[in-house]
C-alpha cells in the first residue's frame, strides 16, 4: 500500500463493534485531526451555549435583564469616553449582581413532605395540607419560599432559616376547587434575591390527585318511588327454567330432561316438559350526555352530573345491578363513523364518585339520543333506563332516546334546566322530569310516586 492511500481497518465482529479509520500519511493526519478536533469543539460550545442560555432564561428575572444591560451598557460607554457617571452605575449594577447571587444557593437543600388531609372532598368544600421543609444539607439554609401549585392556582408561604437538620411544619388551607382532579403539586423551593434579581427553582417530584366529588342530595330509595322495582315480576317472556310456571308443552330435542312433567306424560303417552314465564331480574342504567352543545352553560351541565350522581349512588345503596354510561370523546377525522361510549364503576360509591369526578364536556362526541342507543345495544335485560340530560336536547330527540330502549323497560328522563320550574311530564310510558336545582330531584321523583 502506497504513503499515498488511506487505509480503513474494520475490527473483528466477534471481538468488538464498531470501525476504526486511521490515515497513513503524516501531513495528513495533522489537517484531519485539526478537524476532528474543531468539529468537537464547536459541538462543545453549542451545548455550553444551550445549557448557559437555558439557565440565564430560567435564573434572570427582567428586573435582572435591565440591572445586567445597565452594568454592561455602563461600563463600556463609561471607559470608552470616559464618563465617570456611566463607569459609576455599571460598577452599582454589577455590585448588585453579585450580591444577589449567594441568594440562589441551597435551593436544592429542602427536603420537602407534601401530605392532603382528606383525599376526597365535595365540590365547593376546601381541604387542609400539611408540609414539612426540613434542611438536609450540613449548612445553614437561608430564607426561601416553597410554591405548591393546586389546579390553575399557586399556594405559596415563607421558609425561615433553618439549620443543618431543623424542619418546620406549615399548615395550608387550599380554597374550594370545582368538580374534577385536581393536581396538587408538586412542590417547588424558590431562591430569589430581595430586589427581584435572580430566581432559581428546583421542583419536586412529590405530588397527590384531589378527587372533587359532585354534590348530591339523598334520595328516596328506587323501590319505593317512581322507579319502583320490578324484581320478581313476570313477563311475557317464555323460558324453559324460572320461578313462575306457565303451562305444559311437549317435549323437543335439546329441551333439559330435569325439566320433564312425568305425571302428564304418562297420561299423553308423550314426553311433556314444563314451561315458565320468565321473571324481571332489576337491572338499572344511567345515562349522561357529555355533548357540550347540549347543555346552556357550565353551570347547567354540573347539575346533570350532579343529578346522575345522586341517581347512580342511590341505585349503589338499593344493592342494584347498575350500569353508569357517559358519551366518550371521539377523533374529528372519523367522527359520524365511530360510536363509543364509556362506563363509570359502579361497584361501591368510592369509585363511583371518583368517576364521576373525571367527567367533563366534550365537543366532539356522540349526540345524546345515539348514546341511549349504543348503551340499550351493549347492555342486556335491562329494567329501569334513567336519562339524564340537559336544556338543550329536547323532547324530540329525549322520545327518540327512549325508543331505543326496549319496550319492557321502563324509562325516565331527567333534563336539567336552571331557569325551568320543577314539572314531571307522563307521556305514555315515558316519563319526564325537569329540575332547575339539585334538591327538585328528590320531590320529583316522590310526586311522581304518590301521582
Amino acid at each position: 500500500m502506497t504513503l499515498g492511500d488511506t487505509r480503513l481497518t474494520r475490527t473483528s465482529a466477534a471481538t468488538r463493534s464498531g470501525e476504526r479509520t486511521e490515515v497513513t500519511v503524516a501531513r495528513d493526519r495533522a489537517l484531519v485531526g485539526a478537524a476532528v478536533w474543531s468539529s468537537r469543539l464547536w459541538r462543545g460550545l453549542r451545548v455550553a451555549a444551550r445549557t448557559v442560555s437555558g439557565w440565564a432564561w430560567r435564573t434572570i428575572r427582567p428586573a435582572g435583564v435591565l440591572v445586567l444591560a445597565t452594568a454592561t451598557v455602563g461600563l463600556a460607554v463609561g471607559l470608552i469616553f470616559g464618563w465617570i457617571e456611566w463607569i459609576v452605575a455599571g460598577a452599582v449594577a454589577v455590585v448588585l449582581l453579585a450580591l444577589s447571587v449567594p441568594f440562589l444557593f441551597g435551593a436544592r437543600s429542602y427536603d420537602v413532605a407534601l401530605t392532603l388531609g382528606h383525599e376526597r372532598v365535595v365540590a365547593g368544600n376546601g381541604v387542609a395540607a400539611q408540609v414539612t421543609v426540613r434542611n438536609a444539607d450540613g449548612r445553614s439554609a437561608l430564607p426561601g419560599r416553597i410554591d405548591v401549585p393546586v389546579g390553575d392556582g399557586l399556594v405559596e408561604f415563607g421558609v425561615p432559616l433553618l439549620r443543618p437538620g431543623q424542619e418546620t411544619v406549615h399548615t395550608l388551607d387550599i380554597p374550594p376547587q370545582p368538580r374534577g382532579i385536581v393536581t396538587v403539586g408538586p412542590a417547588t423551593t424558590v431562591r430569589s434575591d430581595p430586589i427581584g434579581l435572580l430566581r432559581r427553582e428546583h421542583a419536586l417530584a412529590d405530588h397527590h390527585d384531589l378527587y372533587v366529588h359532585a354534590r348530591t342530595v339523598v334520595l328516596p330509595s328506587t323501590s319505593a318511588g317512581l322507579i319502583r322495582d320490578l324484581d320478581g315480576n313476570a313477563t311475557k317472556r317464555l323460558v324453559d327454567a324460572d320461578i313462575s310456571f306457565h303451562a305444559i308443552r311437549e317435549y323437543v330435542a335439546g329441551d333439559a330432561r330435569r325439566q320433564i312433567h312425568w305425571k302428564s306424560t304418562a297420561k299423553t303417552g308423550r314426553l311433556m316438559v314444563r314451561q315458565y314465564e320468565e321473571t324481571r331480574r332489576s337491572r338499572m342504567a344511567v345515562v349522561l350526555g357529555l355533548a357540550e352543545s347540549e347543555f346552556a352553560s357550565a353551570d347547567e351541565f354540573e347539575l346533570a352530573v350532579s343529578c346522575a350522581a345522586s341517581l347512580s349512588l342511590r341505585a349503589v345503596h338499593d344493592a342494584r345491578d347498575l350500569d353508569i354510561v357517559v358519551g366518550a370523546e371521539i377523533p374529528r377525522v372519523v367522527k359520524g363513523r365511530l360510536r363509543a361510549i364509556r362506563h363509570i364503576p359502579a361497584a361501591a360509591p368510592r369509585p363511583l364518585l371518583d368517576g364521576f369526578s373525571g367527567v367533563d364536556r366534550i365537543a366532539n362526541t356522540m349526540p345524546f339520543d345515539e348514546v341511549c342507543r349504543l348503551t340499550a345495544e351493549a347492555a342486556e335485560g335491562l329494567s329501569i333506563a334513567i336519562m339524564v340530560a340537559g336544556s338543550q336536547v329536547g323532547l324530540t330527540r329525549l322520545r327518540r332516546a327512549a325508543l331505543a330502549f326496549p319496550v319492557d323497560t321502563v324509562t325516565v328522563a331527567v333534563v336539567c334546566d336552571e331557569r325551568a320550574h320543577p314539572r314531571s311530564q307522563t307521556l305514555g310510558a315515558f316519563t319526564v322530569l325537569t329540575v332547575g336545582v339539585l334538591d327538585d330531584l328528590a320531590g320529583l321523583l316522590l310526586r311522581g310516586a304518590t301521582s
